[in-house]
């Protein structure tokens, strides 16, 4: 049964990754709400969760509510910027400060970009980027090794 115990173990054991997941792709100022989102969502659709790959549907939820977030965002004027980021020392969002890997990623498609960093920045092997992206494991394993080849592809000298 999908009950109070039940999201508590939810929360505590994919809380983390869910905020490390919005907070690479999202203003770090809206990770939070976004997870909460995300986590109000696992609770309305409890029954929707897949008890074998609660992960993979989280990042997807995810991936739901940060295209809708990106959609209602309006730019802001900023008159000043700050002189350093403020990203907590976490080695993932330094490799997205990183020139090097930007550009390698941003020459790539938006799929490739999104397998990429599933694999490596979130952790998950080729059955749950199959869950994730809604496709056979085997079609999940290729799709990976095209998008690697493409990076390598891309990386500059």
């Amino acid at each position: 049964m999908r009950d109070d115990a039940w999201f508590e173990g939810l929360y505590r054991d994919h809380a983390t990754a869910v905020y490390r997941y919005l907070v690479r792709r999202a203003p770090a100022a809206d990770a939070e709400d976004l997870t909460a989102d995300v986590l109000a969502t696992a609770w309305r659709r409890r029954e929707d969760v897949p008890g074998e790959a609660v992960l993979p549907w989280l990042y997807r939820t995810a991936g739901y509510v940060l295209a809708n977030h990106r959609r209602k965002l309006l730019p802001v004027p900023v008159d000043e910027l700050p002189d350093a980021r403020d990203d907590d020392g976490d080695p993932a969002l330094a490799a997205v400060a990183d020139d090097d890997v930007r550009l390698a990623l941003a020459a790539l498609s938006e799929r490739d970009r999104q397998i990429l960093v599933l694999h490596a920045w979130e952790g998950l092997g080729g059955a749950e980027l199959a869950q994730v992206l809604g496709i056979s494991r085997g079609g999940a394993d290729a799709a990976l090794s095209r998008a690697r080849a493409r990076l390598a592809a891309a990386w500059p000298d």
